[in-house]
């Protein structure tokens, strides 16, 4: 890959074409995200959640592979709060792209969407 591609999901982007990164109303988007203190939160116990969450992938069949990926019954656990508010909340921030889920029979797991985390914070080294 050269200097300037990175790696975006599934795709290579030219990092020399900020267009190509993240589009305005997508970086609006992670911002909204984020301006709730329980979601941000969210967002920080996902990045080390075999620290936060220590039953995690107990549903996920061990031919498959989520790693990182943690039930909302346990995200709503650890937020306190209902479990509609944390379901509303995770597709806010799956929306934005900062989060991917899996589901397995009755339960959904959720995890980080590091490549795409990594495009925000380096978008916005370079362009703000």
């Amino acid at each position: 890959m050269s200097k300037n591609k990175k790696a975006y999901g599934n795709n290579s982007i030219d990092i020399s074409r900020k267009n190509d990164i993240l589009s305005s109303m997508e970086l609006i988007d992670v911002f909204k995200a984020l301006s709730n203190e329980t979601r941000l939160n969210i967002l920080k116990w996902l990045k080390e959640p075999e620290k936060h969450f220590p039953k995690q992938g107990a549903h996920i069949p061990k031919e498959e592979n989520f790693d990182g990926g943690v039930c909302v019954g346990d995200i709503q656990e650890k937020a306190k709060v209902s479990q509609s508010t944390v379901s509303h909340y995770l597709n806010i921030m799956q929306k934005a792209g900062l989060l991917e889920s899996v589901r397995y029979g009755q339960w959904t797991y959720y995890r980080r969407n590091e490549s795409f985390i990594r495009a925000v914070i380096e978008f916005m080294e370079i362009e703000i």
